[in-house]
């Protein structure tokens, strides 16, 4: 497997598809309801998935697809497989708050091996190889060394799980007087970005899909950060978890969730 090529194949995909978000007519969005509190899929998102099982299937026929819209009953056992999320920030796609990406991850063996997160909204390209770095737009990047008191603390709020945004909002309140400030954006795979490219020292959520951070763990760590679950503990890339990304200096302190 030339990871190299397929990844090129991949960005080509990932920007075509972007094109599908950017020139969305707003008034036919025409969201519905998920499970959960304010969780919604609208038809680009089943647009954008259905383009990228059809595109990355096309690249890769042997892989398996693992994408958030749909039934998930197990994840895929293939060799290969693709983590897609077609939209991670549904919510902000809706409002038109630009904050939105496409998620696509590759694994061999249930190792992740290629990320890419675009958002299109601002022509942001994240990319990373195992092993080979991370890059924006074909830019090398790397967390910060900032100390966390001079730092930013990213968050999401698991809004679809009872009782977990209580503990996100209430963790994030402790960090208030650790760092210079707290921000929510609604999007897990541009949080772990954020922290990679150095923009954001510190990233923790209580809950995320395999499809939320597949991607963004992955550059993250090739940046020279740290991605793990609360308690530290490596995560399953297979199942949902906790998620903390951090940058060199920045300090984690909480240990359950």
């Amino acid at each position: 497997m030339d990871i190299e090529r397929v990844s090129e194949e991949i960005t080509g995909l990932a920007r075509e598809c972007g094109e599908i978000l950017t020139g969305a007519d707003r008034n036919k969005i025409n969201p519905d309801a998920k499970d959960g509190h304010a969780n919604f899929v609208t038809e680009y998102d089943v647009l954008v998935q259905s383009r990228l099982r059809e595109g990355l299937l096309g690249i890769f026929p042997e892989a398996g697809f693992f994408g958030e819209e749909g039934e998930h009953s197990a994840f895929p056992e293939n060799e290969w497989v693709f983590v897609v999320d077609p939209i991670d920030g549904t919510t902000n796609f809706m409002k038109g708050l630009n904050l939105s990406a496409i998620a696509i991850a590759l694994l061999q063996n249930k190792e992740r091996v290629f990320g890419l997160v675009y958002n299109p909204f601002t022509d942001e390209m994240f990319t990373a190889i195992k092993g080979k770095g991370a890059f924006l737009n074909g830019r090398k990047i790397s967390v910060s060394e900032e100390p966390l008191e001079r730092g930013i603390v990213l968050f999401g709020t698991s809004p679809y799980y009872e009782g977990l945004p209580k503990k996100a909002f209430d963790t994030a309140f402790s960090y208030m007087d650790k760092c210079i400030d707290v921000r929510r954006l609604g999007s897990a795979e541009l949080d772990l970005c954020y922290v990679a490219c150095g923009r954001a020292e510190l990233y923790f959520e209580p809950l995320i899909q395999p499809w939320d951070y597949a991607a963004g763990s992955l550059i993250a760590e090739e940046a020279g950060g740290t991605v793990s679950c609360w308690d530290g503990t490596p995560f399953d890339i297979t199942k949902a978890g906790s998620c903390v990304a951090k940058g060199k200096n920045a300090v984690w302190t909480e240990q359950d969730v």
